[in-house]
């Protein structure tokens, strides 16, 4: 036996301190009671009767030593060491996305963690534990635990996974602490069924269950332009017939949004997918929903919702213009442009929330701070804009403008597919320079088409001349040269919208971005580092993501849609082997006897025995 804290046991000092307390206490005490013959007589027959009235005074005292005995050795925490009673465990806990199938309101990871739980509780003190945990990645949550109280903490602290995730790492965690030490009894808490699993301990948490799943959705656009969707339904445990519904959001005018809901009966055989269609009335889509309306065990594969990529990637423009139609045709051509168009008599600072603002001969008296801004033929000067309008310079004849010679990255790229067509202008707006911009077109040294940053970080595209006093609206370059500068105004951001858990997402970072914010499903918030030109962002829950790019004081929300992945929408999987290389042990651990319930109730004793005695002490003094 050892003692925890040594310390305590100084408490025995109470010991002798009670012996003398006993011998130099007063024995005697006064009492007024009748001075009768009788009372003399009765109390010498009952001393006579009661010779322990001689002992109690030592019961007492005996009783209060034993007490602070075992107050002491309590105190000082006896440990009681029990050979060869106590084992080294080694958990290994699936948590891979199939363990969120439920049955009566409980997980699969719930109900391994609770039998994990019970091995512990078990398992006799002095046994230490390690927890591997197999989820988006092989984790060791603890290792060589001695405290059952700390190991059940830290088991109920794991989160559910969605990733698919293979045991390679986990079997490699698991063989090194074998290794160390053969004697490790290893448990393997899982759905999955393993073919071979020596020296391991199997507990398989799967039951039959209900599983329905729609996978592989997708979408196209027939020869009449109708949104035509497509997918999988699979029935895993038995045949059944299952509604297949659809949920599609699509644009009514700008900025309001309409729905339309379709449905159908599916006809599936047991681990068979099969194929559904929706032909829409619609011609475009914001988003749609494809999903499984029978319930079944596991929720996170009965639905799929698609973005519309191009209209994740698309933004809104605001036209300020009394000749629309040249600029109008150009933000068109890009496809993924949603434009109103005002006249410059009717805007006002009362129009905001836009991405793009564009001003036709015309100059707002204050330069727009939520939005990308174009120029084209500003008549006056604005502030914060970067550049100065000085006048308006008009030539006798056209005057042919030059192409940038610039070998620049950025200034090849505003210049991919131009053929270099002659532009001539007529008369065009002298521009001063006192930000940092790339010029595209000039003449005479002037800039004619030039691009940058404002002072507010938004991009800024400036045509210094107006298009019906220039050739350039009728020729090619014309429209590839806007599309260039659209890209580079809101270039692509993400190239696709659907994933699987475990799948990267990368994002374009764009120039002067400040911030990109991802709220996942489980509303977690990321911040991304936006030092490099493309970001990874790795999924792993199911549902929608929304990415938040912020640039100067230009917000862009994006939507991606991860899924589960298919290999965990199967209710009873096989793998090939979890298995241990070497030969088995069967040394133990020495155990421990640390409870000090016996203790406790002793010394509930003592002090029960103690009050009797004291209260036979009183009654006889009456």
């Amino acid at each position: 036996m050892s003692f925890m804290y040594p310390l305590g046991l100084l408490g025995l000092i109470g010991i002798p301190v009670l012996i003398l307390i006993y011998i130099i206490k007063n024995k005697y005490t006064e009492q007024v009671v009748s001075s009768t013959y009788l009372w003399n007589l009765s109390e010498k027959f009952l001393k006579k009767r009661l010779p322990i009235n001689k002992l109690v005074g030592i019961i007492s005292l005996i009783l209060q030593i034993l007490a602070v005995l075992f107050i002491s050795v309590a105190v000082s925490r006896p440990v009681f060491i029990i050979p060869d009673s106590a084992n080294d465990y080694c958990f290994v806990l699936d948590c891979s996305g199939s363990m969120n199938m439920q049955e009566n309101g409980r997980t699969r990871l719930e109900a391994a963690k609770s039998e994990i739980a019970e091995v512990i509780d078990e398992s006799k003190k002095g046994s230490i534990y390690t927890l591997v945990a197999v989820g988006d990645s092989t984790e060791v949550v603890f290792e060589a635990v001695d405290s059952k109280e700390r190991a059940l903490l830290l088991l109920n602290g794991i989160e559910q996974a969605y990733t698919s995730n293979a045991f390679t790492d986990a079997v490699g965690v698991a063989q090194r602490y074998f290794n160390h030490n053969p004697s490790v009894k290893t448990y393997l808490f899982t759905d999955k069924t393993f073919e071979e699993n020596r020296n391991v301990q199997v507990i398989n948490v799967a039951k039959s269950q209900e599983n329905y799943a729609v996978s592989s959705v997708g979408y196209a656009f027939g020869a009449d332009g109708k949104l035509t969707v497509h997918g999988k339904v699979t029935s895993y445990e038995s045949a059944a017939e299952l509604t297949v519904k659809l949920h599609v959001v699509y644009d009514v005018s700008d900025g309001i949004s309409g729905t339309a809901e379709y449905s159908q009966k599916v006809e599936v055989q047991k681990l068979e997918a099969v194929d559904f269609t929706f032909v829409c009335e619609q011609t475009g889509f914001r988003y749609f929903e494809a999903s499984v309306s029978e319930s079944d065990a596991l929720a996170l594969d009965n639905k799929v919702t698609v973005f519309n990529i191009e209209y994740e990637n698309s933004y809104t423009a605001l036209l300020v213009s009394d000749s629309p139609f040249y600029i109008y045709a150009a933000l068109l051509s890009s496809g993924n442009a949603r434009v109103e168009v005002i006249s410059t008599e009717k805007f006002n600072a009362d129009y905001s929330g836009y991405d793009l603002y564009i001003f036709d001969s015309y100059s707002p008296e204050a330069l727009p701070r939520d939005g990308a801004v174009w120029f084209f033929n500003p008549k006056t000067s604005v502030a914060e804009s970067g550049f100065t309008v000085q006048d308006e310079v008009e030539l006798a004849a056209g005057r042919e403008l030059n192409y940038t010679s610039s070998s620049s990255t950025f200034a090849k790229t505003l210049m991919r597919d131009i053929v270099k067509d002659k532009v001539y202008v007529a008369k065009y707006k002298k521009c001063g320079l006192y930000r940092n911009f790339t010029t595209v077109l000039s003449c005479d040294g002037n800039p004619m088409v030039f691009t940058g940053t404002n002072s507010y970080g938004n991009r800024e595209v400036v045509f210094a001349f107006d298009l019906h006093f220039s050739n350039f609206p009728l020729l090619a370059d014309y429209a590839t040269l806007s599309g260039n500068l659209l890209g580079y105004t809101f270039p692509t951001v993400i190239e696709n919208a659907s994933y699987y858990c475990g799948e990267t997402l990368l994002i374009n970072v764009t120039a002067n971005c400040d911030s990109i914010r991802v709220d996942s499903p489980l509303n977690k918030i990321v911040y991304l580092d936006t030092s490099a030109a493309v970001c990874e962002f790795t999924l792993n829950e199911v549902g929608a993501y929304k990415i938040t790019m912020i640039s100067g004081e230009t917000e862009r929300v994006f939507n991606v849609y991860s899924s589960l992945p298919e290999e965990e929408r199967v209710p009873a999987s096989k793998a090939s082997a979890f298995s241990l290389q070497g030969e088995a042990g069967n040394k133990k651990l020495n155990g421990i006897y640390d409870d000090l319930l016996p203790f406790f109730i002793m010394l509930a004793l003592l002090f029960a025995a103690d009050w009797m005695v004291y209260c036979y002490e009183q009654y006889q003094l009456r």
